[in-house]
């Protein structure tokens, strides 16, 4: 389906068989179709003969049945029937998948960055066990940290050349882009020399002052980690001071990764107000962080076949409604009309919507995928959708 009229087309084709091409990211708010895009992209990729793995954020079982796959963990595992054997034009591509397992990547940071009894030592602290599951913002960071490890593979090892990235499905789009500057504020800041004093002083008296200070704080969190938090949480920070300059050298190449040329962002969005208006946020954020965009893909487009607008179509139906034959034809042509005047509506509304978003970005390549009847539930709907991506619907 193509964009409207005077916006850059996106081309999804030139910039997947672009060999320079190493990194994919997909990102915008939730809801809005970024996995099932990420997923659709790979495997056109990999269908035109790329080795690509694609990181998914989102756990639903669906993504996995359409891959063809019982269970996606964290460890990339490969697609059957992609390929120069798959029957469907591929040229020896491959397509592995994976999901960020959040907790098992964060243990992977900490064992590579010290001691295995230090790593022991923090995989037994209760903090740990909550920061590495659920802490706000830990999700951002993984996914930052898992795509600098598939990006390390690529070029150590080559097992592939190509990374697609679904980013977190975040209350903000830009929570992904702040992840790594937010860990090096966090490691910077006053909380983590406060929170070190106790283990340092070892003594009960500062232990007790400073629990008077945090006391609401630590009335929450108590009953979940129990009575020893401010030890916990202190003792955590401890084992981590000598991981932290690893920890921010890591934050800083992971961002410097998302500028540099080989990456690629394509911002998914619906044709909804909200959505569109985190849409604008990222590209204006991309832009002014100087990151490659290349372009917008807008999901769910809601379009007719036939060019007949929703007042005429009401009009008619009105008209026949008034007609003394009130046969089953007549009455069928009139539903049929009513049902394609709410569709043109809502078709209308679509392109509004998006003529908004380009008449605020000008420059931004747009590449529109019409609404699908069902769920994506195999390959071939993943398919249909990459030949929607490039333009060519089958």
């Amino acid at each position: 389906m193509s964009p409207r009229a005077g916006a850059p087309v996106l081309d999804i084709d030139t910039l997947l068989k672009d060999p320079d091409l190493k990194v994919l990211v997909t990102c915008g708010s939730g809801g809005v179709g970024k996995t099932t895009t990420a997923a659709a992209l790979a495997l056109r990729a990999a269908e035109q003969g790329r080795r690509v793995v694609v990181l998914t954020i989102d756990p639903a079982r669906r993504l996995a049945q359409a891959l063809g796959l019982t269970e996606l963990d964290n460890t990339p595992r490969l697609v059957a029937g992609i390929g120069s054997s798959s029957g469907s034009g591929g040229s020896g591509g491959a397509l592995l998948a994976m999901m960020l397992d959040m907790k098992r990547t964060f243990d992977e940071v900490v064992s590579a960055n010290t001691t295995a009894a230090k790593a022991e030592q923090i995989f037994a602290n209760p903090f740990y066990q909550s920061l590495s599951a659920s802490f706000a913002g830990t999700q951002e960071y993984m996914a930052m940290e898992k795509l600098s490890q598939l990006r390390a593979q690529l070029v150590e090892h080559g097992d592939w050349d190509l990374i697609v990235v679904d980013t977190p499905p975040s209350r903000s789009a830009l929570d992904f882009l702040d992840a790594p500057q937010r860990l090096g504020r966090f490691l910077d800041g006053r909380m983590i020399r406060l929170l070190t004093a106790p283990a340092r002083a070892g003594g009960k008296a500062y232990l007790k002052m400073v629990s008077a200070s945090f006391s609401m704080f630590t009335k929450v969190l108590n009953k979940i980690l129990g009575n020893d938090l401010l030890l916990n949480v202190s003792a955590f920070v401890s084992s981590l001071e000598t991981m932290f300059g690893g920890f921010r050298e890591r934050a800083e190449q992971t961002y410097r990764l998302l500028k540099a040329p080989g990456t690629a962002f394509i911002v998914v969005s619906s044709p909804e107000p909200d959505a569109l208006r985190e849409a604008s946020f990222f590209v204006e954020r991309l832009q002014q962080e100087q990151m490659p965009l290349a372009g917008l893909v807008l999901n769910r487009m809601r379009v007719t076949g036939v060019p007949l607008s929703a007042a005429r179509a009401a009009e008619a139906a009105e008209r026949l409604a008034e007609l003394p034959d009130q046969s089953a034809a007549v009455r069928l042509t009139a539903t049929a009309l009513l049902a394609h005047a709410e569709t043109a509506e809502a078709a209308r509304h679509d392109r509004s919507m998006v003529s908004r978003f380009g008449a605020a970005h000008p420059a931004v390549a747009q590449q529109q995928v019409p609404a699908l009847p069902t769920d994506v539930h195999d390959l071939q709907s993943l398919r249909a959708i990459g030949n929607a991506l490039a333009g060519t619907p089958d």
